[in-house]
């Protein structure tokens, strides 16, 4: 069965094309002009990823992508023309798994696409009965879940998955890079900054003092490290 892509873009000329690209690809393309019709159209269709335009006439991108987190976990790519850092930031905040700024070529987007659905599919993989525990952390993978001690800490599915690749290897120093390629792909084709703001999160989740951390930790000049805790499995 064909994979559904859902695009959502006010802009006619720019649906029009990628629904064209995204069929000659093998993918069955639904788009929406508004933020209201993504909506209807995600909950009504459970498309298997969905490329959200940052800037739509009154609901805006955002709001969309807070809406569809609160109820979905289907993986949900920011389309931009905004490329601030805190533009950025804030997309990625609300729960998009990546994001991509126009003007932006093809092979780039169908590259991520790939990427972020070989994650998804992983994800679905995975034993319901599984949990992973790193100090005060607990980690559930199916279900995309992480506690600190008792609470929630409400993890976007790119910094659960950031945070379930780091807690493997407790100790372990990665770079960028490393990071770029185990967790969000060896294809994906976006910048560095993109796991800084990722780790930047992260700690704010993580952590009592992000400023001063305790277990995530900067390794300058190199990477990042999560410290070596208490751990079980």
């Amino acid at each position: 069965m064909a994979r559904k892509v859902l695009i959502v873009d006010d802009e006619e000329n720019i649906r029009s094309s990628l629904s064209y690209a995204l069929k000659q690809e093998g993918y069955s393309v639904f788009s929406a002009e508004t933020g209201i019709e993504a909506l209807r159209l995600a909950r009504e269709l459970k498309p298997d990823v969905v490329l959200l335009d940052r800037m739509l006439p009154g609901l805006d991108g955002v709001e969309v992508c807070r809406q569809l987190r609160a109820d979905s976990d289907v993986p949900i790519i920011m389309v931009t023309a905004r490329d601030s850092e805190i533009d950025t930031v804030v997309g990625l905040e609300v729960g998009a798994d990546d994001y991509i700024t126009k003007p932006f070529s093809l092979s780039v987007l169908l590259a991520r696409i790939r990427a972020i659905m070989r994650r998804s599919d992983a994800r679905k993989e995975k034993d319901s009965g599984d949990s992973i525990a790193y100090g005060p952390f607990t980690l559930y993978p199916s279900k995309y879940v992480a506690f600190k001690e008792e609470t929630d800490m409400h993890l976007t599915p790119k910094l659960f998955e950031m945070l379930l690749f780091l807690v493997k290897s407790p100790g372990r120093v990665f770079t960028r890079d490393d990071l770029l390629e185990r967790v969000w792909g060896m294809d994906y084709a976006g910048e560095t900054r993109t796991v800084d703001v990722h780790i930047t999160w992260l700690r704010k989740k993580m952590e009592l003092d992000p400023s001063t951390p305790e277990y995530l930790l900067t390794v300058r000049g190199v990477g990042y490290k999560l410290a070596e805790v208490n751990r079980h499995a």
